[in-house]
């Protein structure tokens, strides 16, 4: 028992979802003592808009993001990310010598992705997020990445640690008034998707590789890559399978990201609304959170919550797979299935989430008020955006699309992924029109710190 124990307890600070949490509450509380005391500036780095000629609109010009001030909040921002992210890394089994350059690189293209995304013309048009996809994209697709950078493209890693600290700014109260909607949007509509692609893999499409069927089927419905490692462990995919489902996971999640928010817009959905469908149907958490940020505040949250309630699932719809496979699809396997796999594959950093929102809600606003709380946001904030700046930069480096071509021979599973994906914004835009369109049920406010 004790081994076991100890193994288990490892788990707490050699695995990527708990390191996550851990930086991810370090920033907060650093950051709330640097608030509430006064004793010391936490302030990350921020561009202020500017333009390519000095007298257009008033903006600054370039030259004029790069004051004493402005040098110094960044290298805290170096420093405090880089530092954080080593130990973690290093925790998780990696080599720092290695991943130190590479982290350093890394920061620069984030410095340049902010910068170019600070850009007066440019803004009005994508936001910083996208810049950096559209950054490693161009680098990945053309000169290629080098394999000494490698070491620090850690997409899931910066993500969850982003999740985690942008669970201070989210009211738990949201939570609570938005939970059973949740999980009429996430809950119901996520399992007959998966039963939907499973019966059309295999029996419309004839796809003799069931691993491979249910990991697009998980990967499409749940959250993408998190989603398909987890169902694919279950369900016995090899790693060519695995590699499938993630690249076609990937390439769509780059597409919606971008366009359904656009399409939102121009449709004139009302940003509750639009942020409840994207939280549903965009695979990837990261991307969930870039696409509900282009619908303002509320769609952000909106997005962000359907997507945690329906990550939740993960560690459910494995431990279902896992069961199915063992003794209906492989009847012939030797895998033991228990209850522990759920909590296995349970996605730690949602805890982290809600956990930053518990303290914030519950703790910090009524000791210190409204305005400190604000206050800490406006600084934890600012750290988030850079963690998801590592993130999408390191989206853009680590998707190739001529790899990812050669993955898709055969077309079959690309048609499984594109009905599939289909049949889900269909039924989850049902969902959400009729628990959030106020025609049957009343419409849930979400608050937001002002």
């Amino acid at each position: 028992m004790k081994p076991n124990l100890k193994i288990s307890l490892s788990k707490l600070w050699k695995t990527e979802d708990w390191l996550a949490v851990w930086i991810g509450f370090i920033i907060i509380s650093v950051g709330m003592i640097s608030v509430l005391t006064g004793a010391f500036d936490f302030s990350a780095a921020k561009f202020s808009t500017w333009h390519l000629w000095e007298d257009v609109a008033e903006k600054k010009s370039l030259l004029d993001q790069f004051t004493g001030p402005f040098w110094l909040k960044l290298t805290r921002t170096f420093l405090v990310l880089g530092l954080l992210f080593t130990a973690g890394v290093r925790l998780q089994g990696g080599k720092i010598k290695e991943y130190i350059p590479a982290f350093a690189a890394l920061f620069v293209l984030a410095v340049a992705v902010r910068l170019i995304s600070a850009e007066f013309t440019l803004n009005r048009y994508l936001e910083w997020a996208f810049w950096a996809l559209i950054v490693g994209l161009l680098i990945s697709n053309t000169v290629g990445v080098p394999a000494w950078l490698r070491p620090a493209i850690r997409t899931e890693f910066y993500i969850k640690t982003g999740l985690v600290v942008m669970g201070f700014s989210v009211l738990f109260s949201n939570i609570a008034r938005f939970g059973l909607y949740g999980l009429g949007i996430a809950w119901v509509v996520t399992p007959i998707v998966i039963i939907f692609m499973w019966w059309f893999g295999t029996k419309v499409l004839k796809i003799d590789n069931k691993p491979l069927v249910i990991t697009v089927a998980s990967a499409t419905s749940v959250c993408g890559t998190s989603a398909a490692i987890a169902t694919g462990a279950a369900a016995g995919a090899k790693k060519n399978d695995l590699g499938v489902a993630i690249s076609i996971s990937i390439i769509f999640t780059i597409l919606m990201m971008v366009f359904e928010p656009m399409i939102i817009k121009a449709a004139g959905m009302n940003s509750l609304m639009g942020g409840a469908l994207i939280g549903g149907t965009v695979d990837s958490t990261g991307a969930v959170v870039l696409a509900g940020n282009a619908l303002g505040p509320e769609g952000e949250q909106a997005a962000v919550l359907v997507k945690s309630i329906q990550n939740i699932l993960i560690g459910f719809i494995a431990f279902f797979v896992a069961l199915f496979f063992a003794t209906k699809v492989d009847k012939t396997s030797d895998r033991k299935v228990g209850a522990g796999e759920i909590w296995t594959r349970f996605p730690k950093f949602i805890i982290g989430f809600f956990v930053a929102s518990l303290v914030a809600s519950f703790i910090v606003q009524p000791l210190a008020g409204s305005a400190d709380v604000k206050a800490i946001n406006s600084v934890l904030d600012q750290y988030k955006n850079w963690a998801f700046v590592l993130a999408f930069t390191s989206i853009g480096l680590d998707t190739n699309f001529r790899e990812i071509a050669k993955q898709l021979h055969g077309g079959k599973v690309l048609w499984l992924y594109i009905v599939g994906q289909l049949f889900n914004i269909v039924l989850t835009f049902f969902a959400v029109w009729l628990l959030l369109s106020g025609v049957i049920f009343e419409v849930p406010v979400l608050e937001l710190y002002k």
